[in-house]
């Protein structure tokens, strides 16, 4: 199948400009040649590259759309395929968690969407990847693990540690805690009614008691020391199949050089300068939240996404909990003017392809795989979605009323 795009102010590479571009077979096949097949009209629209998401979990409202209420599978997962799709976002890379919480995050749960996602994807619209999101402490999803990189779901795996998050001292802000294996890692005390605030969300997110959830953490944690020999044993998992590998709230340099020197060379959300200037100094790929570069600020008191693309410390940017944001982000970052337009798309495309090393897809460029939308973007207004197409098979088409 050929046609073209006509009339759309297009986001190349290295330059704005308003051109054709003609696709064939799925492929972009020229730029600024003349019309071939069918036409599209696109005037006073822009076309740019596709959104790529290296880091969603907004699918949970669809799992669990109230507290401890599960949704069929099959129908969460195809309704998030549609909000990708109506989002811009042609290859999106679901966080799912890997836990030893029971309930919305446990590794049970976890395995059944992904087999899901297997047995769907010839129904599903957009291209459905997976982001194997492990909480260290969670040994019993290892089985998973290895059966997630040997299945056809081209998974990146994330270092995430909420359990030593949890157990930090109280008097340790957050972004503050040291490298979660230091020596001067200080440890909260279970038996203090602060131990019980801190984690009554998380144990109604689990649909077990307050009791039951602190009775469950301290069992956890009494397998610290095993640990470090358990991540290593992950990463040389995701070295063997060559995984985008990540680490995930980084606040120590100390911390991403750990994780780097296991092979993964992306930092996830950096919760402090001197992790992200870390990152930077050793070539690592830095990616920070959509919603936080769109609400003009991290919700828990982190680094500010907006700060980070100025100050050249962000690639990426992942939806996080909200598919809208991505495209909200660029909004927000080209007003404020923190960077030039094109590089600010990049990091919703081209910078998170790179992370994620699809070297296929991400830009408008002759050969690359035509993952494209179609933006109605006017002065001064929010940007909107008209149309997403992925390898050149229209995904989503939304037309105005007016």
């Amino acid at each position: 199948m050929t046609f073209t795009f006509q009339g759309a102010t297009v986001y190349l590479p290295d330059q704005i400009v308003e051109t054709t571009v003609t696709v064939a077979d799925g492929v972009i096949a020229e730029i600024g040649g003349p019309v071939q097949g069918d036409v599209i009209d696109a005037r006073g629209l822009i076309l740019a590259p596709a959104l790529i998401d290296v880091h969603g979990d907004a699918f949970e409202r669809q799992l669990m759309p109230r507290p401890n209420v599960f949704f069929p599978m099959d129908a969460a997962v195809i309704d998030t395929d549609r909000q990708l799709a109506s989002n811009g976002i042609a290859t999106a890379y679901h966080a799912i968690t890997l836990g030893w919480e029971p309930g919305l995050r446990d590794v049970v749960r976890g395995r059944e969407m992904m087999e899901a996602i297997q047995r769907l994807a010839p129904r599903l619209m957009v291209e459905n990847r997976i982001q194997l999101r492990w909480e260290t402490f969670a040994f019993e999803a290892l089985e998973t693990i290895e059966w997630a990189l040997g299945a056809p779901l081209t998974p990146s795996l994330a270092f995430n540690d909420h359990t030593s998050m949890t157990m930090r001292a109280y008097d340790v802000p957050i972004q503050d805690r040291e490298f979660e294996f230091s020596p001067d890692f200080k440890i909260a005390s279970l038996d203090d009614d602060r131990m019980r605030q801190r984690t009554a969300k998380k144990a109604d997110r689990s649909g077990i008691s307050e009791d039951a959830y602190l009775k469950l953490l301290g069992e956890v944690w009494d397998r610290r020391s095993d640990v470090p020999q358990t991540i290593a044993k992950v990463a040389t998992l995701g070295r063997k199949v060559g995984a985008p590998m990540l680490s995930h709230d980084d606040t120590k340099p100390e911390t991403r050089n750990y994780f780097r020197d296991l092979g993964a060379q992306t930092a996830e959300f950096p919760m402090v300068i001197e992790a992200a200037q870390a990152a930077r100094d050793s070539g690592d790929t830095i990616i920070f939240g959509s919603p936080n570069a769109a609400r003009g600020g991290s919700h828990i008191g982190s680094l500010g996404a907006g700060d980070m693309v100025e100050a050249g410390l962000c690639d990426a940017l992942a939806s996080d909990y909200f598919y809208p944001a991505m495209l909200s982000a660029v909004a927000r970052l080209d007003a404020e003017k923190r960077a030039d337009r094109l590089e600010i798309w990049s990091l919703v495309s081209g910078g998170a392809a790179k992370a994620m090393a699809l070297t296929d897809r991400g830009d408008i460029t002759p050969g690359k795989r035509a993952d494209l939308v179609l933006v109605d973007w006017p002065d001064g207004q929010a940007p909107a979605i008209q149309g997403t197409w992925v390898a050149g098979r229209c995904a989503y088409r939304g037309i105005p009323l007016g």
